[in-house]
């Protein structure tokens, strides 16, 4: 080394040495994947990992605390559909019925007189019951012939 060469470096001061650059393998073999298949290969991007929230201080002082009860909802009744077969004439009760709840102010669907019916039939005696089905006509069971009401 040469003098100058000796005062110039003690002068200057020492740069840090660069970092390599890193050769990736991949993008060689990304570009010879990519001439082979229709998709080309791209690096994702890696999220860092999240930390954990640290645990308040007082976290045992909140287990004690009393949890305020959830008022429950009431569980709704499961619904049955079902049909059935009945004579015109005891159909046509059904609109009566409804009429005289009407006239009383209660606005009342078929279902719905249909249902009161059979809470109030079943509150009756079993000699009551049995009196009241062994006056109803036999009605042929199933769906009535397609053209004919």
């Amino acid at each position: 080394m040469s003098e100058s060469e000796v005062k110039a470096g003690a002068k200057s001061t020492p740069k840090p040495p660069k970092a390599p650059t890193p050769v990736i393998a991949a993008e060689s073999t990304a570009t010879k994947l990519a001439s082979k298949s229709a998709k080309p290969v791209t690096k994702k991007p890696v999220a860092p990992a999240k930390a954990k929230p640290a645990a308040p201080a007082n976290a045992a002082s909140k287990a004690i605390e009393p949890h305020v009860a959830k008022v429950a909802k009431p569980k709704k009744a499961k619904l049955v559909r079902d049909s059935f077969t009945m004579p015109e004439a005891e159909y046509v009760l059904f609109a009566e019925l409804k009429g005289r709840c009407l006239s009383g102010g209660v606005a009342a669907k078929k279902s719905e007189v249909l249902r009161a019916a059979l809470v109030a039939f079943a509150a009756q005696s079993d000699a009551n019951v049995f009196k009241a089905i062994k006056t109803l006509s036999p009605v042929k069971t199933g769906r009535p012939a397609k053209g004919v009401k």
